[in-house]
């Protein structure tokens, strides 16, 4: 199986003030649902994980976050594709789990959950602690420059925080760019016999 965890916040949707707290608040990032059509299309499987820390603080419920995850999943198929699954820790920082982005443990009930290898899952994000969890799982880890990132870029010297392994993008597109193999360009139209005699006469020896 082929699968790729992305973040949420910053990486398929706008940042909010603080946190999201309603559907009504939650908007896509420009292009990113297209991005996870594409994914799609590829044979690639789609799932998010997410730190949710409002809930631990009692800043919203979980209905309210059903709420949230069922609008982001319906604009996603709108567009033609699909995300087979939510992971997300509710706890505060202060609660020391294990589920907590950087910690892996999130991850590592997604790839339980879908019998794959750590390496052989792609984990994209725009957050630092996202790529530190992917990274300790031991999956590729992609930063795209979007969200908190995105005042980097692709070429730039990362800062600290940064696993060493990560590969950077401008965006989730150009992530997928990146990850899918090439669209082969049409092969050209045959010739029709008026096409071919049309064409230049043979030299007469």
């Amino acid at each position: 199986m082929k699968l790729v965890i992305l973040d949420r916040d910053g990486t398929l949707n706008l940042l909010g003030d603080d946190f999201i707290t309603s559907p009504e608040e939650w908007s896509a990032q420009p292009g990113a649902l297209e991005a996870v059509a594409r994914l799609n299309h590829g044979g690639w499987r789609v799932v998010v994980a997410t730190n949710q820390p409002g809930l631990g603080r009692g800043l919203f419920d979980v209905v309210s976050l059903n709420a949230i995850h069922a609008k982001m999943l319906r604009q996603a198929a709108a567009g033609g594709g699909r995300i087979d699954a939510v992971f997300y820790c509710p706890h505060a920082p202060d609660e020391a789990c294990h589920c907590r982005e950087p910690a892996p443990g999130l991850l590592e009930q997604i790839c339980d959950r879908y019998g794959v290898e750590p390496f052989d899952v792609q984990v994209v994000g725009s957050s630092a602690e996202h790529l530190q969890a992917g990274a300790a799982l031991g999956a590729q880890v992609h930063l795209v420059c979007t969200g908190r990132s995105a005042h980097l870029q692709p070429g730039q010297i990362l800062p600290i925080d940064f696993p060493a392994t990560t590969r950077v993008h401008a965006s989730l597109a150009a992530f997928v760019e990146q990850l899918l193999p090439p669209t082969p360009a049409p092969l050209p139209a045959p010739a029709t016999e008026a096409a071919t005699q049309s064409g230049t006469p043979p030299l007469a020896y």
